[in-house]
């Protein structure tokens, strides 16, 4: 795991430390971005590391981590790249840990780039599609970054395959979650937990107790609950049977553009406060919601 440790732990040690799962999704769009930082960058690179740095800044101290949407980035090219590092670098200095949101999924040998790809990034954790089995994760976990693997995912479009039912009843995604959790076994930290997460959506209503029961050590990055209108009935579902403090119950909260555009736009001069406020609100709510 070399000096780090593992992605796992560190996770649980900083939840413990802040106080709530409140992980913040760095989605950023151009034309959304507010008018100071356009106009002061007139490009997507300078924007994006002015504004991004600028969230990071607003609620280092209420969140555990960040996930960082690659996509956002990658369409810029080689600046987006760069813009990137330079967020992911400013978010380690200020104690965050980094998921890369970039959703790999390959054979063995091209997941193994990828994943080293990751880690020079300076991420601790990427997201996966499981469709290439095994092969797509385990790369991953012998590079020591924590993987998030897509089971059951927050928007619609993910119910026709996921939910289709195979021999015997079970759905695929029962299967993916089955796969992940022997993959786990052999990657867990002292925390209880495995470097082998999980993604499940809020949005899936009444799946998440069923889905914590055949993933009893995974960490779960649970998105849908800011602007898809997700429920705190899944996310309590998803909660670790026996946890002992928020840092070991498993759940990682993501809210992306319910934080940084909270009325639709990152808003004026003044728009640090505003981001802080959101993101403050989502943390306290989390806190009532998970009994904290």
């Amino acid at each position: 795991m070399g000096a780090r440790g593992r992605f796992c732990d560190r996770l649980s040690e900083r939840i413990d430390a802040i106080g709530a799962p409140l992980c913040v999704g760095l989605d950023p769009v151009l034309d959304r971005l507010p008018e100071g930082v356009r106009r002061v960058n007139n490009d997507a690179h300078g924007a994006f590391v002015a504004f991004c740095t600028g969230v990071i800044d607003a609620m280092a101290d209420i969140a555990c981590c960040v996930k960082v949407q690659s996509a956002c980035f990658e369409r810029y090219g080689s600046s987006g790249w760069d813009a990137m590092e330079q967020v992911v670098a400013h978010a380690r200095t200020r104690g965050l840990l980094v998921i890369h949101d970039a959703k790999r999924g390959d054979i063995g040998i091209s997941m193994a780039h990828y994943a080293r790809a990751s880690r020079v990034l300076g991420a601790d954790a990427l997201t996966v599609s499981p469709y290439l089995g095994e092969a797509g994760i385990l790369p991953c976990l012998g590079e020591g970054l924590g993987v998030f693997c897509l089971v059951r995912t927050s928007n619609p479009e993910g119910d026709a395959i996921q939910t289709a039912r195979l021999e015997g009843g079970t759905m695929v995604c029962d299967l993916v979650a089955d796969a992940l959790h022997t993959v786990g076994l052999s990657h867990r930290g002292t925390s209880g937990l495995s470097d082998a997460g999980a993604v499940i959506g809020a949005t899936k209503e009444g799946e998440g107790m069923r889905l914590r029961d055949r993933l009893p050590d995974a960490p779960v990055l649970i998105p849908g609950i800011g602007a898809q209108g997700g429920s705190w009935q899944t996310v309590r579902g998803l909660v670790r049977r026996g946890a002992t403090s928020p840092g070991t119950m498993g759940v990682l909260v993501s809210a992306s553009r319910s934080i940084l555009y909270p009325d639709g736009s990152a808003g004026g001069d003044r728009w640090q406060d505003r981001i802080r406020a959101s993101a403050r609100a989502t943390f306290d709510t989390i806190r009532r919601e998970l009994d904290l």
